[in-house]
């Protein structure tokens, strides 16, 4: 009897059938991939590859991984395409990548390739239809999705007779009533949340901006941060470090910090990545397997809105590339709706079709599936900017700044908008 892996490697083998329309002289082709970081799961990518070559003989696919975060990678590639190298074909890029791809030239139009953008995207997740479409054209195809996530301890929740919070005061609340009846566990830490200066403090500073009906940048990319709402949202967290809930090192902790202390048991609440599920519930030194779940983002206040930070993995074919018409089947391939559940189910990798959060395979194996759906249809993205390497820069520097107490947030929040108001214009 076929499991639902199999099942799903034999769609991916006849979706790749019906898409090999190259000659067989066109197919006796090198195609080389940077397939990213461990988070970005090359592992599993590498099983979606050799699907591909199977149904394409004379293709073989080379992946190049590297980098374990997102700056890295952009620093990597910058290089790579800044030269025009043609070594690599097709590459990973962040979601908040493609316009600055594009404005570089590094990126190729892929219309001419897969056809319009309207009926390409028609069935993935909205935000793709925004991120990855520029001036009509599509530049890049969504591998996997993802989004923060409030993650918590159920048993601990359950154990204190806690409902979820909603706000971020009711969280400080079941902090302080579990920490007093946890003791013997002195490591035990409320909330993890990221403040050294990497990309996902970006999303630190945009959560409580946008839980207060702010941004920094308008739908155009042009800069609208609201000040007051700016030095609010660093002062929430600040409090909570202040309350004992978020530890006072904060302006340290980076995602993998994250992940690696609420594995060991030592957070209740922690804001981290969709990737982070399968760790917390895979990982052999895991020991908090069966005792997660997720929840929405806290808001500031009851009145306030719940907003997530969207995240997630696009394919791209460079403009050096030497075989783009190949390339550009091999990210369509990528980006189908068999792909996708085969990620999903066996990597936890948020599916970027909305039809597959209700899919009984996935739902089996990643049961939180459903709500995530919700979350993640609903995430905000970062500013879109052709410079979102430098407004990335501006925003976890200066965000790490005032977490470490070196600057004042009056100060840093002054600072930042001095940064920004000439990039986003």
């Amino acid at each position: 009897m076929q499991t639902p892996t199999s099942r799903v490697l034999f769609k991916l083998a006849v979706i790749g059938a019906l898409c090999a329309t190259l000659s067989t002289a066109a197919l006796s082709q090198t195609i080389r991939v940077f397939s990213g970081g461990s988070s970005q799961r090359p592992d599993l990518m590498r099983k979606l590859f050799d699907g591909f070559e199977r149904v394409n003989p004379g293709v073989k696919i080379e992946i190049e991984t590297g980098g374990q975060t997102a700056e890295l990678q952009r620093e990597y590639l910058g290089k790579v395409l800044n030269a025009k190298d043609s070594a690599l074909d097709i590459f990973m890029i962040d979601i908040t990548n493609p316009r600055l791809y594009q404005s570089k030239g590094w990126v190729e139009p892929l219309n001419q390739y897969l056809g319009r953008p309207e009926v390409v995207l028609a069935d993935h997740l909205p935000v793709y239809r925004t991120t990855n479409v520029i001036n009509g054209e599509i530049y890049a195809m969504p591998g996997f999705a993802d989004a923060m996530f409030v993650y918590y301890r159920k048993d601990l929740l359950v154990k204190y007779n806690l409902r979820e919070p909603r706000t971020w005061d009711q969280l400080a609340a079941a902090v302080k009533k579990i920490k007093a009846g946890e003791k013997a566990n002195p490591n035990l830490q409320g909330l993890s949340i990221q403040g050294a200066p990497i990309e996902g403090t970006v999303c630190t500073f945009m959560l409580p901006i946008w839980s207060r009906g702010g941004d920094v940048a308008d739908a155009a990319g042009r800069f609208k941060l609201d000040p007051a709402l700016a030095q609010a949202g660093v002062e929430q967290w600040l409090k909570l470090v202040d309350d004992g809930v978020i530890a006072k090192n904060v302006s340290e902790i980076k995602t993998i910090d994250t992940v690696n202390d609420f594995k060991a048991g030592n957070v209740i609440f922690a804001i981290n990545w969709g990737f982070a599920w399968d760790r917390f519930q895979n990982d052999a030194d895991s020991k908090v397997k069966g005792m997660v779940d997720v929840m929405p983002m806290a808001r500031s206040t009851e009145t306030s809105k719940s907003a997530t930070c969207i995240g997630g993995w696009q394919w791209a074919v460079s403009s050096f590339s030497k075989n783009k018409a190949l390339a550009a089947r091999l990210v369509s391939y990528m980006s189908t709706p068999a792909s996708a559940k085969f990620l999903a189910v066996e990597g936890s990798l948020l599916p970027v079709f909305s039809a597959t959060f209700t899919d009984p395979a996935y739902m089996a194996k990643v049961p939180w599936a459903s709500g995530a759906g919700v979350i993640a249809t609903f995430g905000r993205n970062r500013p879109v900017s052709a410079r979102y390497g430098d407004v990335s820069d501006a925003i976890r520097s200066s965000t790490s700044a005032m977490l470490a107490r070196k600057i004042s947030t009056q100060q840093g929040v002054a600072e930042l908008s001095a940064k920004l108001k000439p990039i986003l214009q």
